[in-house]
């Protein structure tokens, strides 16, 4: 886990690119069920990953998306995309294109950066 509130919870998902998901912590299986509260951290956290996410990595695309069909919890995904990855333009679940080409600067660091964002929210 990245990131905890009282609203959410921010999880890396491994891969080739840069890939986070937020959680809504409470139980709700579409957006229009969650409170207030839970809507507002979630879309908080969103717009600060994405722009650290564009800060740090220069990514071509950044591709965010809702659909837990697997995971029927409110959940967001956030993923930098770059032209060389070995999926782009499809999503990360779709057919793959190439072998992939992707060099990232350390996701440790960026966690760091993306922690004291998050915090101050």
């Amino acid at each position: 886990m990245i990131y905890e509130n009282e609203y959410i919870t921010i999880e890396s998902e491994p891969g080739e690119v840069p890939w986070l998901k937020i959680f809504a912590k409470k139980r709700c299986k579409e957006m229009s069920e969650c409170d207030e509260k839970t809507k507002e951290a979630i879309y908080k956290a969103l717009e600060i990953v994405e722009k650290e996410m564009i800060d740090y990595f220069k990514p071509d695309k950044i591709n965010i998306a809702s659909f837990g069909n697997y995971v029927p919890q409110v959940h967001w995904h956030i993923q930098a995309r770059f032209e060389n990855d070995s999926f782009f333009p499809e999503p990360l679940w779709g057919k793959k294109q190439r072998e992939g080409n992707v060099q990232i600067p350390s996701m440790e660091e960026f966690i760091k950066r993306l922690r004291a964002k998050l915090d101050a929210i």
